[in-house]
């Protein structure tokens, strides 16, 4: 009997030992997986050489290492972001931030006031080149009133000035008394955004890790990396296989993955238009009249259909994406008679080969494209064979880099989603020619009245009004044929969740806008 009850006893331990080991082991298997990092590879058809927002515009790796003083909403609305509050002062034009405290480099050391001020001012460095200085004209000097507190005071009202401190901040203690165009700290970049640098690999791969110290709270993926890949077949190809997990997608790629299980596709509106930019510095295009009968000339409609596949719009002008556009302006609708009719008024006759000339020259030049970029270059391709059938040769050119001072013509892309003034004042106002975008020379002094007042007007209203007709002057003295704005078709895998639609920038920029807030499931 006592065997018995021995051999019971012992029988219970065993079961409940299992038990207990089982039990610890499904803890410590599922403690493991929630420890396992999260990974995001991203497909950028970007390489970068350096990575610096007080220089460079246009790179979506600098939201995600950097901060500003603001950032905008999926509304494209201005948000506070380092600055938790600001007021502006219309008597004095002085605007004053108070700064979150508490918020680190990725260093490990406090970010202060003292930041704010050395990066407007290296901006505004000549000696820096900045891509962006010219969004900082009216700042006349920042005053630093204590660690958490920054006056900026300006030389008069510049109402987009909130939406250009969303520009990352730099850290001064790094880089005060450097050359900042030649300093390491461009290739080991230090701020105070969501993700730090790990690891860069030239030409490869940049790693990113998430900071876990970052002021909103450590972000839910732990490690995005940027794998360069230029090749958008390869990009293609690489989401498809799994390579990747997300990736902008050109658009005669976009249709292989209609049937593809596990990808998720995010059609998304932007304010990137593509145009065909005139050098002002050429004598073909100092008359005027030709470049309204190209405008005339060109199938807008056959270029978003053949080369976007229907992801776009028609372009007719470059505020098209926002509150402030004006429908009401010459469109230039395709009228290839019309046309014709422009050039034959303008002395140009049809010669025996079909193309028009003019005392002796034909009409004939080049419409250059950035090689490695096969929107551009097959909008280009079709341009010139449009143009073809009203008489004109544009033969399409292909470089690696541009000359823009002794180009012809070249196949253009701006657009901003934020304030108007973006993309605008500092492309087609005269003052930019020679330290702005103005890059073909273009001068119109109402076109530079109507701008300046519309970014140091305060009213709305008045705004409004200004840009209206700044867009009807535009039309009527085009530095552009506007042609269309793109769509930017991302793939993701569907396992990425938290990623919100916003209207996109220039070459799509933008879609990692929120990639805090993203995780894997």
């Amino acid at each position: 009997m006592k065997k018995r009850f021995l051999a019971l006893v012992l029988s219970i331990v065993m079961i409940l030992g299992l038990t207990v080991g089982c039990s610890s082991t499904n803890d410590k298997a599922e403690e493991k997986e929630e420890t396992k990092e999260k990974t995001l590879t991203y497909g950028s058809s970007a390489d970068y050489t350096r990575i610096n927002p007080a220089l460079d515009e246009h790179a979506e790796i600098h939201k995600l290492i950097f901060t500003g003083l603001t950032k905008h909403n999926e509304k494209s609305e201005v948000v506070p972001d380092l600055a938790e509050s600001w007021n502006y002062n219309e008597s004095s034009n002085t605007y004053t931030f108070k700064l979150k405290k508490g918020v680190k480099w990725h260093d490990g050391k406090e970010f202060t006031a003292e930041d704010v001020k050395f990066t407007i001012e290296a901006i505004k460095n000549p000696k820096n080149r900045s891509e962006i200085a010219t969004n900082y004209e009216e700042i006349k000097d920042v005053e630093v009133v204590d660690n958490y507190t920054v006056k900026l005071h300006l030389t008069e009202p510049c109402v987009p000035i909130l939406d250009y401190l969303s520009v990352g901040m730099l850290p001064k203690h790094l880089l005060e008394g450097k050359d900042l165009n030649n300093n390491s700290f461009n290739q080991n970049p230090i701020g105070t955004g969501p993700y730090k640098l790990d690891k860069w690999e030239m030409g490869q791969y940049i790693s990113l890790k998430a900071n876990e110290d970052y002021y909103n709270g450590k972000p839910k993926i732990d490690n995005v990396v940027f794998k360069i890949l230029l090749d958008e077949k390869v990009r293609a190809m690489q989401l498809k296989s799994g390579e990747i997990d997300l990736a902008q997608l050109e658009p005669k790629d976009v249709e292989a993955f209609d049937d593809v299980e596990g990808i998720k596709l995010y059609k998304e509106k932007t304010a990137d238009y593509r145009g065909i930019m005139y050098n002002f510095r050429n004598d073909l295009f100092k008359d005027k009249a030709l470049i309204k009968a190209l405008s005339y000339g060109v199938n807008r409609q056959e270029i978003v259909d053949s080369v976007l596949d229907g992801m776009g719009k028609i372009a007719y002008g470059p505020l098209q994406m926002g509150t402030y556009n004006n429908e009401n302006v010459e469109k230039y609708k395709f009228n290839p008679e019309k046309a014709k009719e422009i050039l034959i008024e303008d002395g140009w006759k049809l010669g025996s080969d079909n193309i028009f000339e003019k005392n002796g020259k034909k009409l004939s030049f080049k419409l250059t494209c950035f090689e490695g970029d096969p929107v551009r270059i097959n909008m280009a391709n079709v341009v010139s064979q449009q143009l073809k059938q009203i008489g004109v040769d544009a033969k399409v050119d292909i470089q690696a880099e541009i000359d823009w001072s002794n180009l012809e013509a070249f196949l253009i892309g701006w657009g901003s989603p934020f304030d108007p003034d973006d993309h605008t004042y500092k492309v087609f106002h005269s003052s930019q020619i020679e330290t702005g975008m103005n890059l073909n020379a273009y001068s119109n002094p109402k076109v530079d009245e109507l701008l300046y007042k519309a970014r140091t007007t305060l009213k709305s209203e008045d705004r409004k009004s200004y840009y209206m007709e700044f867009q009807k002057e535009l039309a009527l003295d085009p530095t552009f044929t506007f042609l269309a704005y793109i769509d930017a078709v991302y793939g993701a895998k569907e396992n990425i969740v938290g990623i919100k639609d916003t209207v996109l920038g220039h070459h799509g920029v933008g879609f990692l806008w929120n990639i805090e807030e993203w995780d894997i499931k």
